[in-house]
């Protein structure tokens, strides 16, 4: 049964790609592809679960800033006529995030250290007895590579951190080609859960799954992640076969295309 709450965030998500085509047309060039997978993520994220006056964002890939960028006027954190500025010299807006990127409490140049971050923004707030305060951290399946991510999911589970929960964009792809044939990363679930961590493996186009996830990943006491098994291609059938999702190429009449197709499922 398809609720209303389940239609709003679909919608938050096409909201999301077409802002992010939007984005990206004047360039004719991006990273597209990681808004196109990561959008009902971000969508269910600020759909109900986030609180920007009490929460803090990591967004831990540089390049998926471009989604936060998009989910972010809906929460009145970014001016959406801003947006028209991402990627142009001299912006905040750049297309790879950096330490001065608005809209989140940090993102991250080299991939893999986020969730370092975030875990340090948790247990920062369990001194402080900010109780009420969650970190919520954006990362790829490209960054499960890195061993970072594993040392901060130890530390993480054993220090019991059950503010922290973690959105996984689990769209194998990376520039070298699809995750999954440069480094067996599955079963995906069972290795965060043996680290102490609550993990919900779903689909990641599914908002109604994707919601109900985040609301379980936040009741649980463990620290908490979220696998969304997503696709970078996902919501524009316009794009051409064999589209490189990692950095895709979007020439004016592709990008009007877009556009229209997006418009037309909002309308």
């Amino acid at each position: 049964m398809v609720t209303t709450q389940t239609t709003r965030i679909a919608r938050f998500a096409d909201r999301i790609r077409l802002r992010a085509v939007r984005m990206v047309a004047p360039h004719g060039f991006g990273y597209l592809g990681q808004a196109l997978s990561s959008a009902e993520l971000f969508a269910a994220l600020y759909g109900g679960h986030y609180d920007p006056s009490r929460d803090q964002l990591v967004v831990s890939p540089g390049h998926y800033i471009i989604a936060a960028f998009a989910a972010a006027p809906e929460v009145g954190v970014l001016d959406e006529a801003h947006l028209a500025t991402y990627g142009m010299d001299g912006s905040s807006l750049e297309a790879i995030g950096t330490e001065r990127s608005p809209a989140v409490d940090l993102t991250c140049g080299s991939l893999g250290q986020g969730l370092s971050g975030a875990v340090g923004l948790a247990l920062s707030n369990r001194m402080r007895r900010k109780d009420d305060a969650r970190v919520f951290a954006v990362i790829s399946d490209g960054e499960l590579e890195e061993g970072q991510i594993w040392e901060a999911a130890l530390f993480a589970g054993h220090h019991r951190l059950g503010s922290l929960n973690v959105l996984l964009d689990a769209n194998d792809s990376q520039v070298d080609g699809p995750v999954s044939s440069i480094t067996t990363l599955e079963p995906i679930a069972a290795k965060w859960e043996s680290f102490g961590w609550a993990a919900f493996d779903v689909d990641g186009h599914d908002a109604e799954a994707v919601d109900e996830a985040i609301a379980a990943a936040v009741d649980d006491p463990r620290p908490s992640i979220v696998i969304g098994r997503t696709s970078t291609v996902h919501g524009l059938s316009v794009l051409p076969e064999g589209a490189d999702g990692h950095f895709i190429k979007l020439p004016a009449e592709l990008a009007g295309a877009a556009i229209a197709e997006l418009e037309a499922r909002l309308a």
